[in-house]
Formats: C-alpha cells, structure tokens, sequence
C-alpha cells in the first residue's frame, strides 16, 4: 500500500532559523567581538576622558565634582598649555617638512636601479626600527655638552669655538630633538614614498623622454602629480604621530631646560600622574585630540581638493 506522503512528517531543518533571520544578523553576530573589543579599548576611554573633563577630579585632596566648561575657559589662560601647544605645533610643522622632503629624495633615489640596491634598502630601515627610548639616548650621548662627538666634529672643521650645550640650553633643545625625530622617521616617510613611486608606470618616463622631457620636467609635471596623494597621505600620518611625541621629548629633555621643549604629551602626563589631576589632564587631551582632528580634516580637505583636480 502507498504510503501517503502527507501522513509523514518531515523533519525541522537544523538551522531554520538561520533561513528566517535577516541576512545582515550572521556577519553581525562575527563582528560582535571585535566591535565590543572596540568599544572597551578605544570608544569607552575617549567618552570617559571626555567627561571627566568637564569635572574637578583630583586624588590628592580628594575631590571629584562636576564644572562644567570651567577647565577649558581655564586653559584658555594657562601659559603653560599655550607654551606646550606651540612647541608641539613647531614640532610636528618642522619635523614633517623636513622628513617629507628628505624621504622624497631618498625614495627617488632607491628607486632607480644600482648595484646593492636591496641591501641598502634594508640597512635604510634601521633607524626606523631602533626603539625611540634608545635613540632618545643615543643623541643624549652625541649631543652632549661636554663630551659630545657632535661638538668634538663641529669644533674640529671650526664651526663652532666652544661646546655647545644642544639640550641644556633653551634655544636649541627643541632644535636637538627635532634632529633626533627626522634621523629614527625619515626611513619610515621615504618607504612610503618608495612605495608610491613603484606604482607608477615605467611606460610614463619613456613617453616622457621620447617627448623631450628633462629629468626635472619629467619629476615636475609627471611624478609629482601622480605621487601628490600617497605623498599627501604619508605627510598627514606622519603629521598626527609627530603631534603625539611623547617618549623622545621625555627621555632626552623632560620638557626642560625652563619648559623649552614642553609639548602637551609631556605636559598632560605631568598633570595626570605627577600632579594627579585627572579633571585638569583630561582636558589637555582632549584639546590634544580636537588639535589633531583639525589637522586631520585640513589635511582630509586639501587631499580630497587635490585628487579631484588631478582625476579625469
């Protein structure tokens, strides 16, 4: 006899539900981790900097109350934020300059064919890889008043009559570690940039050539316009690291000599962990970071303005 095929039940899918559910609720479910990662390592500090800003926080009296906008109109007139933010300013304008050009001319250089080239690309790299608190030492060592070979070699082609203190004095400290910073990241913008001249086309320098083009009319209106967005790119990141300098100016000055290379990473450790002030630091962060989203958003601007001019 026939079996009626209603009569039997067929049995319930394993995984039905996932035939119900959204098709967005499985790729969300494998993101819950790293989005929840996210949030407690990244979003939740930044939300409760941000609040104890608004608040007179402090472990050594102690006091915790809320004010409101009272540490920012309060750092509107500290002499010390400004002096810090300047420094900072200085530093970042000057050390990004100096690495965008100086990693320029490196990555044109190993971009062209030599003997050795791969083994100078490697050895290139070595300042980059050095830890910072070792390089801060380092040119702690060179840059000494006393003993340092960088007066021992100026004084020896009659540069200079005397030593100079580089990192003890006020109006070269910031000089000294800025020439720190521009030796251990250039390495770092001229790979960069390296990578950015490999991707353009062989085929363009020799049309150029066939064209009559120089050396220097083929860098000027082929190259650097085809390089100006991985150039631009590689200036706003090193833009937000420099402005985040913390370890070289602490190892090699403290901020000193007389606050002359104070910057706001220096500045806001002082406030958070030596004077305990967590409402006060809080706020100097958080000006940190809306300084730093200016500069992001500048950058983002003139960036966005340049591809759409260079685009066809």
């Amino acid at each position: 006899m026939a079996t009626n095929p209603a009569s039997v039940a067929s049995p319930a899918p394993r995984f039905a539900w996932r035939r119900r559910a959204a098709p967005w609720v499985t790729p969300a479910l494998l993101l819950l981790p790293t989005a929840a990662s996210l949030l407690a390592i990244s979003v939740y500090p930044i939300i409760n900097g941000l609040w104890l800003s608004l608040r007179d926080t402090s472990l050594i009296a102690p006091e915790d109350h809320f004010v409101g906008l009272r540490n920012y109109i309060g750092l509107l007139t500290d002499a010390q934020f400004w002096n810090a933010w300047k420094h900072t300013i200085q530093f970042t304008a000057a050390s990004t300059l100096i690495e965008t050009l100086l990693g320029l001319a490196m990555a044109l250089v190993l971009h062209e064919a030599f003997a050795g080239r791969g083994m100078v690309r490697a050895a290139m790299l070595v300042p980059w890889a050095i830890p910072t608190v070792v390089t801060s030492k380092m040119f702690g060592w060179l840059f000494d008043g006393q003993n340092g070979l960088v007066n021992h070699a100026l004084q020896g082609l009659g540069l200079i009559s005397e030593n100079v203190g580089w990192y003890s004095s006020p109006d070269t400290a910031l000089l000294t570690i800025i020439i720190a910073d521009v030796w251990k990241t250039t390495p770092f913008m001229a790979l960069l940039l390296l990578a950015g001249l490999q991707t353009i086309p062989d085929s363009l320098r020799e049309a150029s050539f066939i064209d009559g083009a120089n050396a220097w009319q083929h860098f000027w209106h082929v190259t650097m316009p085809m390089l100006m967005p991985t150039l631009l790119i590689a200036a706003l990141l090193r833009a937000l690291d420099a402005f985040r300098i913390f370890d070289l100016v602490y190892v090699l000055t403290g901020g000193g000599p007389a606050d002359s290379t104070e910057v706001l990473s220096t500045l806001t450790y002082k406030q958070l962990f030596s004077a305990l002030q967590f409402g006060y630091g809080s706020t100097l962060a958080t000006a940190m970071f809306l300084t730093e989203a200016v500069i992001a958003l500048s950058f983002g601007i003139f960036l966005i303005d340049r591809m759409r001019r260079t685009s066809p």
